[in-house]
């Protein structure tokens, strides 16, 4: 399975926005130093989704970028393809190229299938609202360091 990293960056963006849901646009700098994303490359990657329908820009001063949904409303599936159009996964068993059927090949293939189908349950029925939650419940377990 292989995530890229321009899909990793997209989808911290769109967590730092759902952070701020209710403030007002963000500035990209802002963003980036955030969620430590170059901000050239951020740049690109919020017009991409902008134009996927993800986030809308503000111009001027005051302007900046915010959701264009509820994060209860975005799932990680929709960024995903978005960005990368889909997950590489195996998709089928190992070929020799002889063409001939293998002992083995459909329980492989039964697996690859099983396993693209739990990991896109998974991605499409986690929203931005419930990383935030995982995130809040995290920091909750951790007390700050204030030893000198």
């Amino acid at each position: 399975m292989f995530i890229s990293q321009k899909c990793l960056y997209a989808m911290r963006a769109i967590f730092e926005l759902s952070l701020r849901e209710d403030s007002e646009p963000v500035k990209i700098n802002k963003i980036a130093d955030a969620q430590d994303i170059p901000p050239r490359f951020l740049e690109i990657i919020l017009n991409q989704l902008k134009h996927a329908g993800f986030v809308e820009s503000k111009r001027g001063k005051q302007g900046g970028y915010v959701l264009s949904r509820n994060p209860d409303e975005l799932n990680v599936g929709e960024i995903i393809k978005a960005v990368q159009g889909s997950i590489d996964m195996p998709s089928k068993t190992f070929e020799t190229g002889d063409g001939k059927r293998k002992r083995g090949d459909y329980a492989f293939n039964y697996m690859w299938g099983s396993l693209r189908k739990a990991v896109s349950s998974i991605y499409n029925n986690t929203s931005f609202s419930d990383l935030i939650s995982l995130e809040n419940k995290s920091e909750k377990h951790f007390a700050t360091n204030y030893s000198i």
